[in-house]
C-alpha cells in the first residue's frame, strides 16, 4: 500500500491511498467486519520511514450523531464513458 498526502496549499489536503491487488480482500473484510461489529475499528499505518508524513488511518463506523464532512464519489471514467445505473 501506499499512502501520499498532498498540501494543495489552500487550507485543504488531498489523500491518494494506491493498495496492491492481493491487499483489496483484506480490506473488504476489515469493512465487512467493521459492519457485522460497529463497536470495532482498524487502522492503515505508516512504516515511518522517510523524513515524515503521513502515519496513521483509523476506520471506524460513524455515529449517526456526527455531521459528515467527506462522501464516496464515483469510480474515475475515462471521456465519454459512464457508469450504467438502475433506477
Amino acid at each position: 500500500m501506499i499512502a501520499v498526502l498532498n498540501d494543495w496549499k489552500n487550507g485543504w489536503f488531498g489523500l491518494s491511498l494506491g493498495i496492491a491487488t492481493e491487499e483489496i480482500d483484506r480490506l473488504i473484510g476489515s469493512l465487512q467486519q467493521l459492519k457485522t461489529d460497529p463497536t470495532q475499528h482498524f487502522h492503515i499505518s505508516s512504516n515511518y520511514e522517510g523524513t515524515g508524513g503521513l502515519g496513521d488511518i483509523e476506520v471506524c463506523v460513524k455515529q449517526e450523531s456526527e455531521i459528515d464532512n467527506v462522501f464516496l464519489s464515483s469510480m474515475a471514467l475515462a471521456p465519454g464513458h459512464s457508469i450504467e445505473t438502475e433506477l
